[in-house]
């Protein structure tokens, strides 16, 4: 049977609306994910150039561009769950280079940075209370991991209410398989997934 079809015929796959006033996540691209001397990273220099295409001009328009970390206390590494299964993360200690943000990213002092605990960027922040008072209307998700916090985050950004745009090319993950595989299951339930030129011509069209 056709998997596409399976879906359309469920319902599944339909348009997100684009709003006025979008906001722009820029999930996780920090040096513990973006730099590859470290085990938890993975190669993210084309991901992180397209993305900052979009953050470049969403800033110069007076949009908000939103950057989140991963960032634990030494307390929190032998008590929290998630770090016993992926035992990596626990490396992602506050104060230590893993996790600032990437300066490749282009991110400026004014830019918002949520420090969260686990994969979503909503979960246990003010992020969506932000993105409200900012009048938000339309998150655009980038980032790292596909699989894990971007996911997350875009999952946790429909169930607050935003719609959704995720684009493809500014996402990476450590391995192909799961990376496409879960941008599929984001278009199929969550978001639309695209790329980064769709994403610039949508804040042309805004401007």
């Amino acid at each position: 049977m056709d998997q596409q079809k399976v879906y359309s015929d469920a319902g599944f796959g339909q348009s997100v609306p684009r709003g006025t006033r979008p906001a722009v996540i820029v999930v996780d691209f920090t040096y513990g994910f973006t730099d590859t001397q470290y085990p938890t990273a993975a190669e993210m220099s084309g991901p992180i150039a397209a993305t900052r295409r979009i953050t470049d001009k969403a800033r110069a328009m007076g949009l908000p561009v939103i950057y989140t970390t991963i960032a634990y206390q030494p307390w929190e590494v032998g008590a929290l769950p998630w770090l016993k299964k992926a035992a990596g993360m626990a490396a992602l200690l506050q104060g230590t280079r893993l996790v600032e943000i990437d300066a490749a990213t282009g991110i400026e002092p004014g830019d918002p940075v949520i420090v969260k605990h686990g994969a979503s960027a909503f979960f246990g922040t003010n992020l969506a209370g932000l993105l409200t008072g900012s009048g938000v209307d339309t998150a655009i998700v980038t980032g790292a991991t596909t699989s894990g916090c971007v996911r997350a985050t875009v999952v946790d950004a429909v169930q607050s209410g935003f719609n959704v745009l995720v684009p493809g090319d500014c996402c990476g993950d450590r391995a192909v398989a799961p990376h496409d595989a879960n941008l599929y299951d984001m278009a199929q339930k969550y978001a639309d997934v695209t790329d980064s030129k769709d994403i610039l011509s949508y804040l042309d069209s805004l401007s």
